[in-house]
């Protein structure tokens, strides 16, 4: 689609939701049946185009990671969105116990969604799922880094959507730009926090809301108390799934400096452990273009040079693709690229602390992270991590699982994003939320009415108490 249809394109869903501009319980459950028989019926489909845009990436990966929490989040808004839907009632002070209070969500219009590369499936229609909760339509534009994934995108949607529904826009940097300077009633932007800069510039000229989900450096903290073998465990698991390139991945380590060659050692084991030699190539994802693998490889030789410790793991990295190694950065310098940039990829830098302090106030230094790691089985400490730093989401003990909870919001904060979406936060984002007020028997104001006399006094008295 050229960039002068894409004006052709929102008008026609903004003349389908005027003509329905609050979908009932049954059509809204009806397009989340639709979606879901589209993820289904095209799965393996979806898992093959992702596998040749990256060149190499396991087939199991992208179903855990992007199918399975799909139909997830599916099931769990079908299952809920006739509550949400309800109005909500809401009380009212005493000098108007003659007006009734309630909330009714009433849907946008047309919502814009901007999707990524890296899970290009899961942030494509993970939104949507939220956007048809809540009574909308969609414009979808998915990244040109997975033309595969994209086309398949393109073609299939029809199959289960009208275009005054849904409409996918494929194209390059120039249909992004003028997809993001549309006039949508909400705009969706997963990506880069730099690339993020300029959607919420163009967007600032129709004064388009905006959801922004960004990243960051999302730091995983051991306290002293929880074993090193199971938090380098469920580290290596966040890091390395999709060869790191997550926007929640934990980019780097803060570890007791005591702790630190226990630590090292075991992130080794669990990695090569993860991805034997006997195991296919194709279960460590391949890095989505070579100028990434160019990025990572000189964020290697800056440390090198600058005298930090290398550990580089001994896995298959033979064929499709452009493959990294997984490779551990000891005690790197604060001002390096690794430390001061989103890695996106399958580098973890270790960094030794001396106190909880310490440790915290390291992270403070940072811009807040899309997600924050804590290991600890002591109720203090992760009390007290999780009142001294600002993130997005936490996981404690463990990594990444916040994410595939449907009845938790997902969203950054400052540089790692605006807003939150996901199950009934999902429905509230993309809905307005319209208070109404209604006057029963009375109407109160008649006693506020001029000429102001003695009642009015009493009553100014009354309400200014």
């Amino acid at each position: 689609m050229q960039t002068e249809h894409l004006n052709v394109a929102l008008e026609r869903q903004r003349l389908a939701f005027r003509a329905q501009p609050y979908p009932s319980l049954a059509m809204r459950r009806d397009r989340l049946d639709r979606l879901r028989r589209l993820v289904k019926e095209h799965g393996e489909a979806f898992c093959d185009a992702v596998a040749t845009d990256f060149g190499t990436r396991s087939s199991h990966e992208t179903t855990l990671l992007e199918i399975a929490p799909l139909l997830a989040e599916l099931r769990h808004a079908r299952a809920h969105v006739g509550r949400w839907m309800r109005p909500q009632r809401r009380g009212s002070s005493l000098e108007f116990l003659q007006v009734s209070n309630r909330v009714e969500y009433q849907p946008l219009g047309v919502i814009g969604i901007m999707v990524p590369w890296n899970y290009p499936l899961l942030l494509a229609l993970g939104p949507l799922v939220d956007v048809l909760a809540a009574g909308n339509r969609a414009m979808i534009k998915p990244s040109e880094l997975v033309p595969k994934t994209s086309a398949l995108l393109a073609k299939v949607i029809p199959n289960y959507f009208s275009p005054a529904e849904v409409t996918v826009v494929e194209g390059g940097v120039e249909v992004a730009q003028a997809f993001s300077a549309l006039q949508f009633d909400h705009l969706v932007f997963t990506g880069s926090t730099a690339i993020g800069k300029r959607v919420m510039a163009a967007a600032a000229e129709h004064l388009t809301p905006l959801t922004l989900e960004l990243g960051g450096k999302s730091p995983a903290v051991i306290a002293p108390d929880y074993p090193v073998g199971r938090a380098a465990r469920d580290i290596a698991f966040g890091k390395m799934m999709n060869a790191g390139q997550t926007c929640i991945a934990p980019d780097y380590v803060l570890v007791p400096r005591e702790m630190m060659p226990q630590l090292v050692a075991a992130l080794v084991e669990h990695i090569e452990s993860f991805y034997p030699n006997a195991t296919p190539a194709g279960h460590f994802a391949s890095l989505i273009a070579e100028r990434f693998r160019a990025r990572l490889g000189a964020g290697i030789d800056e440390v090198r040079a600058r005298g930090a410790k290398v550990v580089t793991c001994d896995i298959d990295l033979s064929g499709a693709g452009s493959r990294f190694a997984p490779t551990l950065v000891i005690d790197p310098p604060v001002d390096c690229l690794l430390m001061e940039e989103e890695i996106f990829g399958p580098i973890l830098p270790i960094v030794p602390y001396d106190s909880l302090d310490d440790a915290i106030a390291f992270i403070g230094r940072k811009a807040r992270p899309l997600a924050l790691y804590i290991f600890t089985h002591d109720r203090k400490t992760e009390k007290r991590l999780l009142r001294h730093t600002i993130s997005g989401n936490v996981t404690i003990n463990g990594t990444l699982l916040h994410i595939a909870q449907t009845d938790l919001p997902f969203g950054g904060v400052g540089p790692s994003g605006q807003g939150a979406y996901h199950g009934f936060d999902g429905f509230v984002r993309f809905s307005h939320a319209r208070g109404i007020a209604k006057i029963r028997l009375f109407n109160p104001s008649v006693l506020a009415s001029p000429p102001f006399g003695a009642m009015a006094k009493w009553l100014a008295r009354f309400m200014t108490r």
